[in-house]
């Protein structure tokens, strides 16, 4: 089997003309198996949001593409979707369009007994993260974050 990486790397090639030619924003490719089933999940948005009709539009042009390459070995499940309000932020251009948002974040390994934060983005540098909590702005390395979401405020 390709390696997983691998797999998002190309689809994310073959996607990514369908995507910029009708004015959507790619925002993620993953590839994941969840119990005995693979899935390969492709996020997408555009201005004012992405509704089902763009998703069943960019499937059928993406599945039409990956049937004619057939590079995925394993039998997978094709899911493409909107981001979601509390997207993940993982690409450069998430966390500088995120600047001034809340965020929730996990770090790899706690500071002071806590891993888990939320704050104000304030500043992304690609190797550091200015967060504003408690009151004073704090900075953290990206490498030592696990993941980061925009915050979901209810």
């Amino acid at each position: 089997m390709a390696n997983k990486a691998v797999i998002e790397e190309k689809v994310e090639a073959i996607v990514t003309p369908i995507i910029e030619e009708n004015q959507f924003e790619l925002v993620d490719v993953e590839y994941v198996k969840e119990g005995a089933n693979w899935y390969l999940r492709v996020y997408a948005d555009k201005e004012g949001g992405i509704n089902i009709d763009d998703c069943v539009f960019i499937s059928r042009a993406l599945e039409e593409k990956l049937d004619a390459d057939d590079f995925i070995e394993d039998a997978y499940i094709l899911e493409v979707s909107s981001p979601g309000l509390g997207r993940a932020l993982k690409k450069e251009r998430d966390f500088v369009r995120s600047i001034g948002e809340s965020i929730d974040f996990k770090l790899y390994r706690a500071i002071n007994k806590q891993k888990e934060f939320t704050g104000i983005l304030k500043e992304y540098t690609g190797s550091t993260l200015v967060v504003h909590i408690d009151d004073e702005d704090k900075t953290f390395e990206t490498k030592d974050i696990a993941s980061v979401r925009l915050s979901l405020d209810f």
